[in-house]
């Protein structure tokens, strides 16, 4: 079976061309199988930018609907940066509410989908209601077609690229979200994975298998000369920094480059977070992995970092939070099943993060440490179905609850946190606990100045200051989502080049002021949709380990448990800054004040 539709339409709007912008959303609506296409006002784009903000802003009338609802809105945009020469411009946003968390369901992804929905004329698509088939979306330009893709039910993500023919970007999900998996992901291009919140569970949902992107346009710049000049500013602070070029940085060993500093600063999550150091380390290191693997350079389109690393056999190196949640937060010393557990996920379709902190979560509760196989077993139960992995596929904090033991997960708002422990890092724990995504270090990453020291270094043992610091963080992050580009540049760059990136590509006039107040009003609207939903200062907290046990103290460094009473200090006084109330709860005078609307 296959329907199509074609788009006829001009793709620039009035009698003026759009720079930055296509100026045209499609509209896929599944249940009536509708196509057509939607233009925003400037003034949204330009309030919202793109990527998260704009996905942002679609999602905010449908909210409080299930996450399987199939009103539901699945959104995956684009930003005005994207298909340009822009650094890191690889980029896009895939929203919707979490399966996993009831929260804001969002993933930055890197990968060639974004930039070819830009090709194809796009700067997002909206898809809400459910196929009566399991099926394949293609949009090919102005083309959508969908295709029967039931013959394609139960297969893997890798074994899909393989098999579905043509040229573009593909966004799959494996069996686990068919089995309804709740950390489920979406693999783009085979190998990135739009992880966390579990969306892949949303494409399930709605008897989505794949969605396939094609097209050859160009998107207009309006000023290539001043965009080449921004560029060239932009990559010779990335060429002067340690962290991402340097000998022992992330252009080089990925983000396992992280993986020795962690361990030396006694933050690494071991043994499900009782301890905070692990003795066999220095053998699962990024060096062992080079050493090992010889990995290739490989990345996101119009990267030149190249993080991605890819082994001659086509293996993919772990991330840093893949590898240290598979060895050291599960007590494994394994290296090989390590790198194995990492492409079961990635061919199944689960979020590393959470699928390795449930099963540390399963070994705390069982009393004993899982052989590296038995390891590799349970991901495929989990991933497909079976026995004991049912009920871990629906993550720790269900799984803890469902044995009587809920402190046994460790979660914020029943998302699995990541490598950094945060009793190490003070900013950190803060921000776990403050995110609107549920725990996730990406909403801030206090890491890049308590341990990277960028822009500047911060004491890591205190929450003073750190309100502020994690809010502005919040800020920046959300704008660079919205843009869209790579949060690691932030180490060497600011949004003051990003400003004039903005202007040479859209014409817009900014300055980096004005994208932070942007990324505030993006965050806060994020915080109004969680309040709607319920959410309050009751699910901005740790789990109750970080207050009553300590690190793995030793050689100088003391971790302590985290003070409780300073947290909460920390944490109201976050909220006076972000502008909520005491229960955490936003304030209708704060919402006007940046253009929103918010009544309790």
């Amino acid at each position: 079976m296959q329907l199509i539709w074609q788009y006829s339409g001009i793709m620039s709007q009035g009698c003026y061309t759009m720079y930055g912008w296509c100026g045209k959303i499609l509209r896929i609506d599944l249940a009536n199988m509708r196509f057509y296409a939607e233009e925003p006002e400037d003034s949204l784009l330009h309030s919202c930018i793109g990527g998260r903000g704009l996905a942002g802003h679609y999602l905010f009338p449908e909210v409080t609907r299930n996450w399987d609802d199939p009103a539901m809105p699945l959104l995956l945009f684009t930003g005005p940066l994207v298909d340009t020469a822009s650094p890191t411009s690889g980029r896009m946003t895939i929203m919707t509410r979490s399966p996993l968390t009831g929260t804001v369901g969002d993933t930055s992804v890197g990968g060639n989908l974004g930039t070819f929905l830009k090709k194809a004329g796009w700067d997002g698509v909206i898809i809400t209601g459910k196929s009566d088939f399991l099926c394949g979306i293609e949009i090919d330009g102005k083309n959508v077609s969908i295709t029967d893709a039931s013959h394609l039910r139960g297969m893997n993500t890798g074994e899909l690229s393989q098999h579905i023919k043509g040229k573009g970007a593909i966004a799959a999900i494996g069996p686990a979200a068919e089995k309804g998996v709740l950390f489920s992901s979406v693999m783009i291009d085979g190998r990135f994975a739009a992880g966390r919140n579990g969306i892949g569970c949303v494409f399930a949902s709605k008897n989505i298998k794949y969605l396939r992107v094609n097209g050859s346009g160009r998107t207009q710049i309006f000023n290539p000369k001043e965009l080449k000049k921004a560029r060239t500013d932009i990559t010779r602070l990335i060429a002067a920094s340690p962290a991402l070029l340097g000998e022992l940085g992330i252009g080089r060993y990925g983000t396992p480059a992280l993986y020795d500093l962690m361990h030396t600063r006694r933050m690494m999550p071991t043994d499900n977070f009782k301890k905070t150091r692990f003795d066999y380390a220095p053998m699962m290191n990024a060096f062992t992995l080079h050493k090992t693997y010889q990995p290739q350079r490989a990345g996101c389109r119009g990267c030149h970092i190249n993080c991605k690393k890819i082994a001659p056999d086509g293996t993919t190196i772990p991330e840093f939070e893949s590898l240290s949640h598979f060895s050291a937060l599960l007590n494994n010393s394994d290296l090989s099943s390590v790198v194995e557990a990492n492409r079961i996920c990635n061919e199944l379709g689960m979020d590393t993060i959470s699928a390795a902190s449930t099963l540390a979560c399963y070994e705390e509760l069982e009393g004993r440490t899982l052989a590296s196989s038995e390891i590799l077993d349970l991901l495929h139960d989990i991933g497909l179905g079976r026995g004991v992995g049912i009920a871990l596929g629906q993550g720790s904090a269900r799984y803890a609850q469902s044995r009587g033991c809920p402190e046994s997960s460790i979660s914020v708002k029943q998302q699995e946190l990541p490598a950094y422990d945060p009793r190490g890092a003070y900013g950190m724990a803060l921000a776990y606990a403050t995110s609107t995504r549920g725990g996730c270090h990406l909403r801030a990453y206090p890491i890049s100045h308590e341990i990277l020291r960028k822009p500047v270094a911060t004491d890591r043992f205190t929450f003073s200051g750190k309100a502020r610091v994690i809010k502005i963080a919040e800020d920046l992050n959300a704008a660079v989502d919205s843009l869209t580009a790579c949060k690691f540049v932030f180490f060497a760059a600011s949004l003051e080049e990003y400003a004039h990136v903005f202007f040479a590509v859209t014409g817009v006039s900014t300055s980096a002021q004005s994208l932070l107040k942007a990324g505030e009003r993006i965050y806060y609207r994020e915080r109004i949709m969680n309040a709607i939903n319920g959410f309050s200062r009751n699910d901005d907290d740790l789990p109750s380990r970080f207050f009553e046990e300590e690190g793995s103290s030793g050689h100088t460094i003391s971790i302590p448990p985290l003070n409780r009473k300073d947290f909460l200090e920390a944490r109201s006084n976050y909220y006076k800054i972000r502008g909520l109330n005491d229960r955490g709860i936003p304030t209708g005078e704060k919402a006007r004040e940046l253009g929103l609307t918010w009544k309790r």
